[in-house]
């Protein structure tokens, strides 16, 4: 089997939906490479800014993300992967709600996008590959053999970012950060470039109210068919 024809699970679905987790728990437990696309994105948003590029500045933009200077290093379990820009660890610095933010703003430009194609495409290899994203199965992957929209419900979706920065030691209300998922949804889904839509042939996968043992489950499910 080619590097081309290496296996992939592609998961998409909307932010806070639960794919950092998932895919990287199915990657761990299948043995297979890990691609975090929404990382690159938000890397190229936080280089720009470091680099003095405006995020409407496409022409700068484009050579940000043609240059990234980027590596994913596995962790331990439980602990999400370590994303290394340029010899520094911004694995912190590219979660929170502002670079997200601007990764969406960059993720606009379809430029852009194509300065990532290839790099994303980079990750197959074998024995196979868990590729988290919002188009990894409609326009990255699309002959992937397995493709997951993992979603959820935008209140539900802001309760665990709630969660998540409440444990962090981060004083947060809830509103703002409800009001931020549904702006970003907004863009994401009405995008010229790549909208973010489960793929004809995904399997539809809603995690309100699921624990993550029981979204594993369904995932591992599906991952049965690649």
């Amino acid at each position: 089997m080619t590097q081309s024809k290496a296996p992939v699970i592609a998961v998409d679905g909307p932010g806070g939906s639960g794919k950092g987790t998932i895919t990287q728990m199915l990657a761990r437990k299948l043995g297979w490479h890990l691609l975090d696309s929404g990382a690159l994105y938000r890397l190229t948003a936080l280089a720009a800014i470091r680099q003095g590029v405006a995020l409407n500045d496409e022409a700068g933009l484009v050579r940000v993300a043609a240059t990234l200077d980027v590596a994913f290093e596995p962790t331990g379990e439980g602990h999400p992967v370590k994303v290394v820009l340029a010899g520094e660890d911004v694995t912190s610095e590219i979660r929170t709600e502002t670079c997200g933010d601007n990764a969406s703003k960059v993720a606009v430009i379809q430029p852009v996008r194509d300065a990532l194609l290839q790099r994303q495409r980079d990750f197959r290899q074998l024995p196979g590959l868990v590729a988290d994203g919002r188009d990894m199965g409609t326009v990255v992957f699309p002959d992937a053999p397995v493709k997951i929209f993992l979603t959820a419900s935008a209140e539900e979706r802001a309760r665990r970012r709630y969660n998540q920065l409440k444990q962090a030691g981060v004083d947060v209300n809830i509103e703002p950060l409800l009001e931020e998922i549904r702006v970003r949804d907004d863009r994401d889904m009405n995008r010229s470039a790549a909208p973010l839509k489960p793929a004809d042939d995904a399997q539809v996968i809603d995690s309100t109210g699921l624990s993550i043992e029981e979204v594993l489950d369904r995932c591992m499910a599906a991952a049965g068919q690649a």
